[in-house]
């Protein structure tokens, strides 16, 4: 099999992992109905909070993670460039899920997964960021936007740490995905400039 071929299907294998819409799934099987008539619509884990089931949203947040990295980690076997490809596929599966019209989620979680299977500093570095602002700022949108303002820089700095996927094939990837993050938050950012946008209630049973 060519190269060009291994690539494709391990973007395309990113892809279809990706749009496992985990948050629909959870929501609906524990008799609360379609988690995208609540709240923002949105299938991820800070949607699934509103629904007061803290163990749905953290259940949603780790498998939508997971689903990220496991696409890094497979196709890493196939080469870095692989690798890149199931990272962008997996996050682009998420956002445009094929079984929902292409509808889906705003990817925080799986862009956060990915960035730490391609080089750990990184995404820790990323998570810890948006950990930070949430903690600060109770507003989940905010977290992801300061993250993905600092995934590219962040990736430049850490050039010297190749991981599963080096530099700069990595960067230009985190690049990728951040764009694609922001451009998934428009709403969020528009209620952010208003005002509007709502803070996250950690203190719901």
């Amino acid at each position: 099999m060519s190269a060009t071929m291994v690539a494709i299907l391990a973007g395309l294998g990113g892809v279809l992992l990706g749009s496992i819409p985990f948050g629909l799934v959870l929501t609906r099987a524990a008799g609360l109905g379609d988690i995208r008539a609540i709240g923002s619509g949105n299938i991820g884990a800070t949607n699934v909070l509103r629904t007061g089931r803290k163990d749905l949203a953290l259940a949603t947040l780790v498998l939508d993670a997971g689903k990220g990295a496991l696409a890094v980690v497979v196709a890493a076997g196939f080469g870095p460039l692989p690798a890149a490809l199931a990272a962008a596929g997996a996050v682009l599966g998420h956002m445009f899920t094929p079984w929902l019209g292409f509808r889906g989620g705003k990817g925080v979680a799986t862009a956060g997964s990915v960035c730490i299977a391609m080089a750990w500093p990184l995404g820790l570095a990323l998570v810890g960021t948006w950990l930070a602002m949430v903690a600060i700022f109770r507003t989940s949108s905010l977290a992801a936007l300061t993250a993905c303002a600092l995934a590219p820089l962040a990736s430049w700095l850490l050039a010297d740490h190749a991981g599963l996927v080096p530099h700069p094939e990595r960067t230009w990837v985190v690049a990728l995905i951040a764009v694609l993050v922001v451009i998934r938050h428009h709403g969020n950012i528009r209620r952010l400039l208003a005002g509007t946008e709502p803070r996250i209630d950690l203190s719901r049973k």
